[in-house]
């Protein structure tokens, strides 16, 4: 239901949606966080809070993700996901735009007990490889980066802004 109501408007209208609602973790480590929602103003209506919300999940992946690379010294190229929220389009596709990298979904959203299984299966002689374990993989849709680079760190100094009021 939120994909489509956050669908209804073309952005947040300058709402942004901090879901520290058990505090911040990762990368910053601030417990004592709250949840917030800024930048509402008496135009703001029932769409752009819900899209703030996906914003503000995908932005907070982006802060985890950041302070991966920086760790790692390794760069993102693609992200695979999966689970519940793997099936809303806007969140995969603001996903994409802010990383600037490909989202990859694939048909069966459950990959923890999909691979499990498939594990045992090697384990069990069903499969002879990890290569005709890895076909049975099935890759549902790609979300590509379509956001302008202005509008994407706009979002993010909003972003960054409404987590330090946190």
């Amino acid at each position: 239901e939120i994909e489509a109501l956050a669908s209804s408007v073309p952005d947040s209208g300058g709402v942004v949606a901090v879901p520290a609602l058990a505090g911040l973790g990762a990368p910053h480590w601030r417990p004592e966080a709250r949840g917030i929602i800024t930048g509402i103003t008496r135009g703001t209506g029932r769409g752009h809070i819900a899209r703030a919300v996906l914003e503000g999940i995908a932005l907070q992946n982006c802060d985890l993700l950041g302070a991966m690379e920086a760790d790692s010294g390794i760069r993102l190229s693609a992200l695979r996901v999966d689970g519940g929220a793997a099936q809303n389009n806007l969140l995969m596709q603001l996903q994409a735009d802010l990383l600037g990298v490909e989202i990859v979904r694939p048909q069966m959203l459950e990959s923890t007990a999909l691979g499990a299984g498939l594990l045992a299966g090697l384990g069990v002689g069903l499969w002879r490889s990890a290569g005709e374990v890895a076909a049975v993989y099935k890759i549902d849709r790609r979300f590509t980066p379509s956001m302008s680079a202005s509008a994407v760190s706009a979002m993010k100094q909003r972003w960054k802004e409404a987590v330090s009021r946190c």
